[in-house]
């Protein structure tokens, strides 16, 4: 070998041993930023900062809202209990009300939160609100999640946190912060976590569509089909129930479906339907302030194609309704 190519090979050995330093160095930086300036306001950083976060999606967004000590009660669950209003929850029960709801999860995702919300607490919750759809009757024991969901964001551990810490969107959400952090008047996601999502079907032509009504009215099977069991879920959520004050008020909500979303009596659908309320309704029954709030079932807010977007998704005109029942429900339970 040539004393110039050993010297070229030396020579480009030294670069890459510097870019590799440069590169941690770079890496170990961000990290520490991130962290410091805790861009889900997570409340992990040893700085005192501006409270809230930037307008984010809701699964991040939760973080911040979670810890909140100004409310005291929360909802739980996917789009199918999103319209249940914390505002007007709050006004009928006087408990300050977040909503913790993240479209497209399950109950994997719903406990995790909880479980947050929970642990920032310095007293007792004062209600859970928990939506329950056909995800929470699956036999499947793993609790698969159809959509990516930030559990590194809710983690007990300090070091599961930090290497979820390790990505490209949190950089550039850790830019995002800094704009929030140094602005006077920052624009901050909604506190109490409410999003109406009604305007953006009607944006979208939704509710005068007569493709969409029409296939509102075609039979859909929502039932899950599991009617021996088992119902992981509802074990979960016993086992986290457990751990906390039993006087701590729970309901549990099985949210509306349309009619042609309800299974027809005798049926499969209508035995698994069954199997899996009837869990959830013992569930409560062994637990002191606990009650199960049911509208899957067949009633006239449930025939009216008006109300509803799709199957599973209604509107205001039965949100509020079902606000109220789920306030009486709190009222009920002091």
């Amino acid at each position: 070998m040539s004393s110039s190519t050993s010297s070229s090979e030396a020579r480009w050995g030294g670069f890459g041993r510097t870019f590799l330093i440069a590169a941690a160095g770079l890496a170990a930086a961000l990290l520490a930023l991130a962290f410091l300036v805790d861009p889900y306001d997570s409340g992990r950083s040893p700085l005192k900062l501006k409270t809230g976060v930037s307008p984010q999606g809701p699964r991040t967004a939760a973080a911040s809202r979670g810890r909140d000590p100004h409310f005291s009660g929360a909802i739980f669950g996917n789009s199918h209990i999103q319209l249940v209003s914390p505002e007007l929850l709050a006004q009928k029960t006087g408990i300050p009300f977040v909503s913790l709801i993240a479209p497209a999860t399950g109950p994997r995702e719903a406990l995790v939160l909880l479980d947050w919300f929970l642990r920032h607490r310095k007293e007792p919750a004062k209600a859970l609100v928990i939506g329950l759809d056909v995800r929470w009757c699956t036999p499947d024991p793993t609790l698969a999640i159809e959509k990516p969901f930030p559990f590194w964001l809710f983690e007990r551990s300090s070091s599961r946190y930090l290497a979820g810490l390790i990505r490209f969107d949190v950089i550039e959400e850790t830019l995002r912060r800094l704009r929030y952090l140094t602005a006077k008047a920052p624009e901050r996601a909604r506190p109490n976590g409410y999003w109406d999502y009604e305007a953006g079907y009607e944006v979208q032509g939704f509710h005068s569509d007569p493709a969409r009504r029409a296939k509102l009215l075609e039979p859909l099977d929502t039932s899950g089909g599991n009617i021996t069991g088992p119902f992981p879920a509802e074990a979960a959520l016993r086992e986290l129930l457990g751990r906390m004050a039993p006087d701590m008020p729970v309901v549990l909500v099985r949210p509306p479906n349309f009619v042609s979303a309800l299974p027809a009596p005798g049926s499969a659908g209508a035995r698994a339907d069954a199997a899996c309320r009837d869990t959830y309704a013992k569930l409560t029954a062994s637990r002191p302030k606990t009650v199960l709030v049911d509208w899957r079932i067949d009633r006239p807010e449930n025939r009216e194609p008006d109300n509803y977007f799709d199957h599973t998704h209604y509107r205001q005109k039965i949100a509020g309704p079902l606000a109220a029942d789920i306030a009486a429900a709190i009222i009920g339970l002091r």
